[in-house]
């Protein structure tokens, strides 16, 4: 008797599940299935651009992360020049300011704004002079109206504006209205540093510094005049032939001063050392009258720019 056949029984299909690996990818490996995700917005079926992540990036012309994280890893395995590893994360930066959208606006003057300055411990804050000599101090992360100074109009710009490092509820200005002075944002006048007495002589640039307590600022006709926080005066030396258009004080170094002159020069100076006009110790000739002299946050390069438009930095590693 031929043994009976039994009923085909529906096979389970098997399923092969693989231990995770301890090892994690790198990015380029994860990149063909990033590929694959989708961002679709609420309530829609239409997909972000192009349907991929990448994409997404993409229209934000922001550089995925992968092709930095690439760029570090040839550059470790000696695949890729230091010149060419650097210019791929300056144009990652680049890319990124396209997405830079304006958050707010204010049009508080009847002159143009002549100088403005960040407050160092409060990022939303600023103070903006203008060329009238009015002022304002706005914080545009808050919905308040803005603190606003009068100035006398005509003849009373604005040339310079900095927080008292000691006090930031009062600044320093210089002005064509002929005085360097500390005020606070009720208006008062706290101290005055410098008057020329004339109207023909006025003041067009200021730094301060508080590690070194001092306040130096400059004038149309080429003098620098170096001040402590008290108002003392140290020294008024004309050391330009010309418009001293730009003070700067070296962050990390404050003996160390830069000024920027229509005479076309940028001149470097030893504070401790300072005997006359022919005691700088560097000068850097310029094409053209020189507008502003700036030192980096790390004190170890100086920004000028001149009134050609020409930008130039300089940099020493000895700063």
């Amino acid at each position: 008797m031929a043994p009976r056949k039994r009923p085909e029984t529906q096979k389970t299909p098997e399923v092969a599940v693989r231990p995770k690996s301890k090892r994690s990818r790198s990015p380029w490996e994860l990149e063909p299935e990033a590929k694959k995700l989708c961002v679709k917005g609420p309530g829609s079926s239409r997909r972000f651009d192009s349907g991929c992540l990448w994409a997404g990036l993409a229209s934000l012309q922001v550089p995925p992360p992968s092709s930095i994280v690439r760029a570090l890893h040839h550059h470790k395995l000696g695949n890729a020049v230091w010149p060419s590893l650097q210019q791929g994360l300056q144009q990652a930066f680049l890319h990124s300011l396209a997405s830079y959208r304006i958050f707010q606006k204010a049009a508080p003057f009847d002159r143009r704004a002549t100088s403005l300055t960040w407050h160092p411990t409060h990022p939303s804050t600023l103070a903006v002079g203008s060329k009238g000599g009015d002022i304002m101090l706005w914080n545009f992360g808050i919905k308040d109206k803005p603190t606003f100074i009068k100035g006398i109009g005509a003849g009373g710009s604005i040339t310079g504006l900095k927080f008292n490092p000691l006090d930031t509820n009062q600044f320093f200005t210089s002005s064509m209205e002929g005085t360097t002075r500390l005020q606070d944002f009720k208006g008062n006048t706290v101290r005055v540093f410098a008057s020329s007495d004339t109207c023909n002589v006025w003041f067009c640039s200021l730094d301060v510094s508080a590690r070194s307590r001092m306040v130096v600022t400059g004038d149309n006709v080429g003098h620098v005049i170096l001040l402590n926080t008290d108002g003392r005066e140290l020294w008024n030396l004309r050391m330009h032939k010309k418009k001293v258009t730009h003070v700067a004080l070296n962050p990390c170094c404050d003996w160390f001063l830069a000024t920027a002159s229509v005479d076309q020069t940028v001149k470097i100076w030893d504070l401790r050392q300072v005997r006359g006009k022919s005691s700088f110790l560097h000068s850097l000739p310029h094409s053209h009258p020189v507008n502003a002299a700036c030192f980096s946050p790390d004190g170890a390069q100086l920004l000028t720019t001149d009134q050609k438009s020409e930008l130039r930095v300089y940099s020493a590693s000895q700063w």
